[in-house]
């Protein structure tokens, strides 16, 4: 009888050691990762309506952290994991809020077959940020003219190739952006493919329609939003060298009886003469209402120094221009244009911009 306690004891405590040998190794499997991404500028900004020679309010010099990212990344194994992203942002002259910009589970079956659930990169704006390197300096441009959302909520399906050469990106998704998970009658559908035949060589087409969560049982939207995009972008060693393209329908008439078009495009190229210094410049030409504001026309540009410390930290010597011609339009800079149709607005910015991930 004694011995065979003895045994059961022995057998009790390396069925415990077993157990906690495996919870261990479980343990050392999953991951846990905590990081941050901060855009902050120092500049001189003048918003001026040319016809009244009236500034913005949000005009002169300052200090503006335009973003504070602060992520949590958790990896369960080589399937699941799951992401919980903050987003500090500005929200113009009058306050900083706090929003909710991912947070969602994957599950990566292959490499090129993984399922997000929840908020997270829609297809098209994060790519282009990806390939430009500068969005620390200024938004892409269908992000800076507020044609679409740089996150939402949503199932998304993406995936590489083993060999890097065909990537994808589709989402069924709210339609109202990360910061607004209100779900209306339909869901939008937005999505990417690109090729990269060659090391550097990006090649891409977008899509988007839906009714942008406006579709709802007391306001039934009247019409469908649609964008198409494509960019061309190779990234050398010492240049980059890029553009994209944008056309979208009613993105903005959803609920209006009125219908309207826009399009638009944006070159960039970069001199890369050493790791640490960059010579960056861009240009945007846009017509934001082709039919209900034939006049309007948005022209931006940017030129730049970079300055790269380590992997780190990099700041960047900029000056922007922005002119509005035949009205206002809201950007990410501000609202820029002239209240008089037949007139313009002129935006300028000099300073320097930072990022620093940690």
């Amino acid at each position: 009888m004694h011995m065979h306690t003895s045994q059961k004891l022995v057998a009790l405590v390396l069925a415990g050691l077993s157990a906690m040998a495996a919870g261990s190794a479980a343990a050392a499997r999953a991951q846990t990762s905590i990081n941050g991404l901060v855009y902050a500028d120092f500049s001189d900004k003048q918003n001026k309506d040319k016809a009244t020679n009236v500034k913005s309010s949000d005009s002169g010099v300052g200090t503006d952290v335009k973003r504070f990212y602060f992520t949590l990344t958790h990896e369960f194994d080589s399937i699941w994991s799951a992401q919980f992203q903050t987003d500090i942002g500005d929200q113009g002259a009058k306050r900083y809020d706090v929003f909710v910009k991912k947070a969602y589970i994957k599950a990566k079956l292959d490499s090129l077959f993984q399922v997000l659930l929840g908020s997270a990169n829609q297809p098209w704006i994060p790519y282009v940020d990806d390939i430009t390197g500068f969005r620390y300096v200024e938004q892409s441009i269908t992000d800076r003219l507020g044609f679409g959302n740089s996150a939402d909520w949503g199932v998304h399906v993406i995936g590489t190739s083993d060999n890097k050469v065909l990537n994808y990106d589709v989402v069924a998704d709210n339609g109202r952006g990360y910061s607004n998970p209100t779900r209306s009658k339909s869901v939008d559908f937005e999505g990417r493919v690109g090729l990269q035949p060659v090391p550097g060589l990006n090649l891409a087409a977008g899509f988007l329609s839906g009714k942008r969560g406006l579709d709802t049982y007391t306001t039934p939207a009247l019409h469908t939003a649609t964008r198409w995009d494509g960019l061309a972008a190779y990234n050398a060693d010492y240049f980059h060298l890029g553009g994209e393209y944008f056309q979208a329908k009613n993105y903005n008439n959803v609920t209006t009886v009125a219908t309207d078009k826009a399009d638009g495009f944006s070159i960039w190229a970069s001199l890369i003469p050493t790791p640490a210094w960059t010579i960056f410049g861009r240009y945007d030409k846009a017509n934001p209402s082709k039919d209900l504001k034939p006049g309007l026309k948005d022209n931006f540009f940017d030129a730049g120094l970079q300055w790269r410390a380590n992997k780190s930290f990099a700041a960047s010597l900029v000056y922007k221009n922005e002119e509005v011609k035949g009205g206002t339009i809201s950007t990410s800079d501000g609202t820029i244009g002239s209240t008089k149709s037949t007139n313009k607005g002129d935006y300028n910015e000099v300073g320097v911009w930072t990022v620093y991930s940690f």
